[in-house]
């Protein structure tokens, strides 16, 4: 088993979208006005609108900006000029600044315009760093 992709449900594709784009500096491929992918080496991130929820059953199966469980987490070469790159765009969303965790990722929080916790990491001490290189 392979863990393919996770998907957004969102009432505003356009802003999250641009978001995604914006943060990340990747291509995302927006196939249809509901929905769209951003493609990572190892992942992909799916953006759907809510009217996507009809081929899953309907509106009560996911609802937007309501998750309060789940972080996004991307790794990146250097989370601190990330935060540099970011700051002034993400001004109030930031949670927490880049920090030195327990696991020995430093870590950059904040929140994409749905309320989702995203995570920018980089591994910055040498298990950390192993734990990546094994993948």
């Amino acid at each position: 088993m392979n863990l393919l992709s996770i998907r957004i449900i969102t009432a505003d594709m356009e802003r999250l979208v641009a978001f995604y784009k914006q943060i990340t500096e990747l291509q995302i491929v927006q196939y249809t006005p509901d929905f769209a992918e951003l493609k990572s080496p190892t992942t992909t991130l799916a953006i759907g609108s809510t009217k996507t929820l009809q081929f899953f059953g309907g509106e009560d199966v996911a609802q937007p900006a309501q998750n309060r469980t789940v972080i996004i987490e991307f790794k990146v070469d250097d989370v601190d000029k990330e935060f540099q790159r970011l700051s002034d765009y993400l001004q109030e969303n930031i949670i927490q600044k880049p920090t030195m965790m327990p696991w020995g990722n430093k870590s950059f929080l904040f929140r994409d315009p749905d309320g989702n916790l995203v995570n920018f990491f980089t591994p910055a001490t040498p298990e950390a760093l192993a734990k990546f290189s094994e993948k």
